[in-house]
Parts: C-alpha cells; sequence; structure tokens
C-alpha cells in the first residue's frame, strides 16, 4: 500500500495536478491539507471516476483537510478528541481528520502556523499539540499514521539557514519539544530514515526564488505508531511536483508499506 500526505495550498486550484500525482506514482491514500473550500465547491468527479472514496473537513477559503483513499474509508472522524479551537468566537478549525484505509487508521493533519512567537496563535499551536498527543497516545498500539503538516521544523537541518530563522516560529524550543513528545510517546519519523542528510525539504515559499535556490523547510511529516513503522519499507519526498506553474509551495511526501 502506498500512502501520501501534501499540503495542496487549494484544492480546487490543483485538482489536475492532484490527479496526475495520483495516477503517476499509484497512490492508495492520499492525505491533503489547505484544500480551502466548501465540500460542494469540489471537483471530485474525476478523483471519484478513478476509484477514490473521500473524506473531507473544510468550511471556507481556509485550513480543510482531506482523505482520498481507493483502499476503502471507514470509521470517519472530524477532529480528534479535546481539539481546541480558535477566533472569535473560540470554534475548531478543519485541521484533523481521520478515517480506517486498507486496515491502517490515517490522520490527515493541519497543524496551526503559529505566526510568531508569543502570538495568541503560537499559544493556540502549542495547545493543539499538546491535546494531539494526548490523543495519539490511545491510539499508538494500533496501525497509525499521522500525516501532513506539521508547520514545525525539528532540526536544525531542516531550515536553509537556522540563523535566517533564529527569532521565528516553527523552530522554537517549545514546537520541537512538542514535535519531539511524539517521538518519545513511541511514534516514528518513517520518511527520514529514506531521505537523509541537510537541505532535504518539503516546502519553499514563492517568495525570490526560495524553490530553485533550494531554500526550504522541511516540515511535512509521516510519523508512524510501531506496528505502521515496521511495514515502511520506504519513503520519499517527491521534490519535482514542487516545480512548475501553479504548483503548490510544498512537496508530496510518500511511504510505501509491505
Amino acid at each position: 500500500m502506498r500512502i501520501a500526505t501534501w499540503n495542496v495550498n487549494s484544492l480546487r486550484s490543483r485538482i489536475d495536478r492532484v490527479e496526475r500525482f495520483l495516477e503517476r506514482h499509484d497512490i492508495d491514500v492520499l492525505a491533503l491539507q489547505e484544500t480551502k473550500a466548501r465540500e460542494e465547491q469540489l471537483p471530485l468527479m474525476g478523483l471519484q471516476s478513478a476509484g477514490y472514496e473521500f473524506a473531507y473537513s473544510g468550511t471556507s477559503q481556509w485550513n480543510g483537510v482531506a482523505l482520498l483513499s481507493r483502499v476503502g474509508i471507514e470509521d470517519v472522524e472530524v477532529g480528534f478528541p479535546e481539539m481546541p479551537g480558535y477566533g472569535d468566537p473560540v470554534a475548531p478549525e478543519a485541521r484533523a481528520i481521520g478515517a480506517t484505509c486498507g486496515g491502517v487508521r490515517v490522520w490527515s493533519l493541519y497543524v496551526p502556523n503559529g505566526r510568531k512567537v508569543d502570538d495568541p496563535h503560537y499559544h493556540y499551536k502549542l495547545e493543539w499539540l499538546a491535546r494531539l498527543r494526548e490523543a495519539a497516545r490511545g491510539w499508538i498500539d494500533t496501525p497509525t499514521a499521522l500525516v501532513g503538516d506539521w508547520n514545525i521544523a525539528p532540526r536544525d537541518e531542516d531550515v536553509y539557514d537556522i540563523a535566517a530563522f533564529a527569532k521565528d516560529t516553527h523552530v522554537t524550543p517549545p514546537e520541537r519539544a512538542a514535535f519531539q513528545g511524539f517521538l518519545d510517546d513511541g511514534y516514528v519519523d518513517v520518511v527520514r530514515p529514506h531521505t537523509p542528510g541537510p537541505e532535504v525539504f518539503t516546502y519553499w515559499d514563492y517568495y525570490r526564488q526560495r524553490f530553485e535556490r533550494n531554500r526550504g523547510m522541511r516540515i511535512d511529516f509521516v510519523l508512524g505508531s510501531p506496528s505502521f513503522a515496521e511495514r515502511v519499507v520506504h519513503g520519499f519526498i517527491d521534490r519535482e511536483e514542487r516545480a512548475g506553474q501553479g504548483a503548490s509551495d510544498h512537496a508530496p511526501v510518500v511511504v510505501d508499506l509491505d
């Protein structure tokens, strides 16, 4: 089984790319983030005709998460237990959706950005991660994958220049500690062993040819429970999907299970 995750940065804008990506890489399950639409706005006919079932959470032009599966999609859960909300009034955002696909529990996650250190959104991000960790402890003994845009670069090598990020979010000790907490609980970063080394990124913003200069960040991950991780035989980042006109600012991350 082949599972992928991709912050698509608007599914409506990139539906053709998504369809080609699924076909090119023979993807069984695809988790999407930043779909940026209500479900009734999405052009799903091509995906459905290709045999994919669809589970979705999205209410506006912001956020949005989805799961596509051609190996079944059962027990769909929108949001995890005690997931915090944001805004005025405070309400849950479309940032997490889980389902069982081919016997594996897959969670598509769009972790809050944090904006800037000490911003209310930064504290929301840390609380969101803490609540996710509490929920994920209950899933550790089953085949579970926590996949998506984590908005955290857990190592210095995961940004093109750590000095340039010294005062920014994504690399602060509390954020990195929150990410490490999942590893401490037994989850495994299953792609890094297959994509080692510095300057192996998943995100390049659109500013000043960051992609062409490889000035990126590694912030998209697949964390697997032990029973999931032991089945992973390969993983890769489809860097070329970031290239060309109309690309998302993120590259897909793909894992193969035996």
